[in-house]
């Protein structure tokens, strides 16, 4: 084992580190990031909403989640060529690359055609769209940027050699889409639709579930954040949470299970990815000086779900938690998935993505169902199963090194 780690650590996390650092993935990670403040607003009118099923007289604050999470689309379109510009140092056509990229989004929608706004392209039904189209337009505009009609010394204030420079590529940009869409009839969305619905589809099956819960531990416990897929797993898990919205509002259930509310608020990530608060909790009670010092400064940081502390200070390139910590990010999801496929529990139909909200309050505010607390006991009960044995081997360690500086001392 401890060769195997030297290994991932000498071959494996630099390529990972240097892909965390590309500039098309941090735009990206960026972009999404960015938007959350308008899915935590869906996620309060969720919280909200509950008040309703005790006083039926409260006002429906739905709306506020349609012109919030559902334009998130809208918002990436925009962000994406806006960052781009800005980590390619191209301040100067930022605004115009991301005005360029709503234009193309609204393109591909048909936006003409459409006499009834429908959220379902603008929200994040059409976030892979928009990450195309937000991607297109950064590409044609960091070529432009670096290029001018005008000299350096040029007379022409600043403002009017943006608005000259900006002319071809803007041009290109929807020319382009209009080329697509309107002359070769190409229903542009709908392809994009169809090419990453495999990606989708695979994420929504119990293999898909188990790839992304033990991708997103195994690169954490190496240290590299799990932020790294936000790209790939934030669309796809807003799209499942979309769609069981959908289905509940048609009189049909819910039917996603890989989604934020699965993972990170109703039972698989207690304390953060990992399932890290039954370690923090143990550390808490350790005979070791050292890890109850960790476990002290870890413990208020993992019951809202922070785990940084209690990884980077125990468990990232520690081959007795790192085993542990992989075999939470596939037996929790696993147990999770059976028992709500089975139907045994609610599988969440309402936006809630604050995962910093404790463990088990968010559980009941995702399921409103006292069998999803059940669930929720069963998978703690599991993980301080599964961390103890090798908490009590790292302890062990600690205890005799420990000792070891004692005797060296006297």
């Amino acid at each position: 084992m401890q060769k195997f780690v030297e290994w991932m650590e000498i071959h494996f996390a630099p390529p990972m580190n240097k892909i965390n650092r590309n500039v098309w993935v941090l735009t990206l990670k960026d972009s999404i990031m960015q938007v959350l403040p308008m899915i935590l607003v869906g996620s309060l009118v969720t919280v909200l909403s509950i008040i309703k099923n005790f006083i039926p007289q409260f006002p429906d604050l739905s709306t506020l989640s349609s012109y919030t999470m559902g334009l998130l689309s809208v918002f990436i379109a925009w962000l994406i060529p806006f960052n781009f510009m800005e980590k390619k140092k191209i301040n100067r056509m930022r605004l115009i690359a991301g005005m360029s990229g709503v234009s193309l989004f609204m393109v591909i929608v048909k936006l003409q055609e459409i006499t009834l706004v429908q959220f379902k392209y603008f929200g994040a039904g059409g976030m892979f769209v928009a990450i195309v189209a937000g991607i297109y337009v950064a590409f044609i505009m960091g070529i432009a940027g670096k290029y001018s009609f005008f000299k350096e010394n040029s007379a022409i204030p600043d403002f009017v050699r943006v608005w000259f420079d900006a002319i071809i590529p803007i041009l290109v940009v929807t020319a382009s889409g209009w080329l697509a869409v309107y002359i070769l009839r190409l229903d542009l969305y709908q392809i994009l639709i169809n090419i990453f619905m495999p990606i989708t589809s695979f994420a929504q099956t119990l293999p898909g579930f188990l790839l992304i819960s033990f991708l997103m531990v195994f690169l954490y416990s190496m240290g590299i954040s799990g932020w790294v897929l936000f790209p790939i797993t934030k669309p796809i898990f807003l799209a499942g949470i979309t769609a069981n919205m959908a289905a509940v509002a048609a009189g049909g259930v819910a039917a996603n299970i890989v989604t934020a509310e699965v993972i990170y608020s109703g039972w698989i990530a207690i304390g953060g990815v990992g399932a890290t608060l039954p370690l923090v909790i143990m550390l808490l009670r350790s005979k070791s000086k050292r890890l109850k010092a960790l476990g002290s400064a870890s413990l208020v940081p993992g019951i809202f779900n922070i785990n940084e502390p209690v990884i980077f200070g125990a468990v990232a390139w520690n081959p007795v938690l790192m085993i542990p910590m992989w075999l939470q990010g596939i037996i929790l999801p696993l147990i999770t998935w059976l028992v709500l496929k089975a139907g045994v529990v609610n599988i969440p139909a309402s936006v809630f993505d604050m995962w910093y909200c404790p463990f088990p309050i968010s559980t009941w505010i995702v399921s409103q169902d006292l069998s999803g607390l059940i669930l929720f006991a069963a998978l703690a009960s599991v993980s301080v199963l599964i961390w103890y044995p090798f908490f009590s081997i790292y302890q062990k360690q600690q205890l005799a090194e420990e000792a070891a500086q004692v005797n060296a001392s006297n």
